[in-house]
Order: C-alpha cells, then sequence, then structure tokens
C-alpha cells in the first residue's frame, strides 16, 4: 500500500482496526483546508505505535473519524540526544526547535542564561512547531520541549551521566571530531546570540560532564550553531553513521 502524503500526529492507541476520533482543529484541517472526504487516506503517528495509514471513517466539520488499516512504517525512535538552548527571537526559537525535530533531538530545554534575549518562551507554541516538524518530515517521534528555567538550576540538578557537549564559541577554529568521546546520553549546550557570561563559562569549564568543542573557524548565530552541533554530534556518535 503506497504512504498517504497527508500525516497527522495523534494522542489516541494506534492499531489495527482501531478508531481514532479527531478533535475540532485536526478535523478541519483535514475536511475544510486539506479538503479530504470519507475513505481518503491519512498517515497517523502518535510517538509510541510507528506510522498507521488510515481511512476517514466520519468526516464533520468539527469532528471525525479515521480508522487504522495498516502499520505503513514502524516506531523510529531518535538517539538519546537532548538540546540545551536559550531562546533567542521568536521566529528563529521556532526555527531551532523545528530543525532539533527534524535532525534527531528526543528532548528540548530552553534555558534561561545571563544574556538571553527572552524572558519567556510559549511552551506550547514550540511544542506545535515540533509536531508540525515531525509530521513534514516523516518522522514518528516528537521530543517533548521542557518550560523554561534557568541554566544554574538544571546544571544543579543534572544527572552526571549524561554529558553535555558544549559549543564554545571561544575555541573558535578548526572543526573538531567528536571520535574519541564515549557513547552513551549526551545533550548539546548552545548559549544565547551574546554568549554566556565570564561566572557561567567558569561554572561549564569546572563541571566534569560538560565537554567545550569548536564548530568551526567562524563565530556561528545561535540557530546556526544548533543545526551545526546536532550534524557533528549526529554523524560521529549519533543514528547517521
Amino acid at each position: 500500500m503506497e504512504r498517504a502524503k497527508i500525516r497527522l500526529c495523534v494522542e489516541h492507541p494506534l492499531g489495527a482496526g482501531q478508531a481514532v476520533p479527531l478533535d475540532p482543529d485536526q478535523a478541519n484541517y483535514l475536511f475544510a483546508v486539506m479538503r479530504l472526504g470519507v475513505g481518503a487516506r491519512v498517515a497517523l503517528f502518535n510517538g509510541r505505535d510507528g506510522e498507521w495509514t488510515a481511512e476517514v471513517a466520519e468526516a464533520h466539520k468539527k469532528r471525525g473519524i479515521l480508522v487504522c488499516i495498516e502499520q505503513a512504517a514502524p516506531q523510529l525512535a531518535p538517539p538519546d540526544l537532548w538540546l540545551i538552548f536559550a531562546p533567542i527571537k521568536k521566529e528563529r526559537t521556532d526555527f531551532i526547535v523545528e530543525k532539533a525535530t527534524e535532525l534527531g533531538c528526543a528532548k528540548v530545554l530552553p534555558v534561561q542564561t545571563e544574556f538571553t534575549n527572552s524572558a519567556r518562551i510559549r511552551k506550547d507554541r514550540l511544542q506545535a512547531h515540533a509536531r508540525e516538524a515531525a509530521e513534514q518530515c516523516l518522522g514518528t517521534f516528537v521530543p517533548p520541549v521542557e518550560d523554561l528555567q534557568p541554566l544554574a538550576k538544571l546544571l544543579a540538578g543534572w544527572d552526571p551521566a549524561r554529558r553535555i557537549l558544549w559549543a564554545d564559541e571561544a575555541l573558535a577554529g578548526p572543526a573538531e571530531t567528536l571520535a574519541g568521546l564515549p557513547p552513551g546520553p549526551w545533550a548539546i549546550l548552545i548559549g544565547p546570540e551574546g554568549g554566556f557570561s565570564e561566572p557561567e563559562r567558569e561554572k561549564l569549564r569546572g563541571l566534569d560532564f560538560v565537554t567545550p568543542v569548536s564548530l568551526g573557524p567562524r563565530i556561528l548565530r545561535a540557530d546556526t550553531a544548533v543545526c551545526a552541533a546536532i550534524t557533528l554530534w549526529q554523524s560521529t556518535l549519533g543514528d547517521w553513521r
């Protein structure tokens, strides 16, 4: 069976013959925006059961029911990689969450640093961007976006078994290889547009579970650094090998 082109992330369990009710926003998207009708095929995933091809059984303006027919793809979990980043301007923060999802991060943790230019985030909006990114890139997993918290608080409660790869702009120079680093759970840390303060840098340098790394000879914008760091990690320690 050909994979359905329209994909939808749902919360409902998926399985052969399983009926999946739609909320008003999902029904509006499928039936008003995409103009699907009864019998149309839709790809569904929920982050647990893989991707399933489903058929529209009921189509109404604000509700509908899809029925799962068969599994189109198995569940593909991302590697155990988290992204820690300081929010920047709204559109570029949205971009960071989208690319973290597409590139294979398992969790997204926004942090407040001394030079962070955004004092708050809309967690629900960022989570929606992650969901939409997974829908568009054939992913079957949506990384959770955590609440914004101070970097110092995050580090104080950090499990040292998960190492942190710190993209340190002060190390700008030849790009480094991660081939000698151990496997296992990791997180990538990207600072704000103004960089980390000196006290923050001293704190990071003093933590045994933090590994500073260069992303090349140029100082990258925060959103570019996110893509570069994830790519570097994925190509050496992740599931791109």
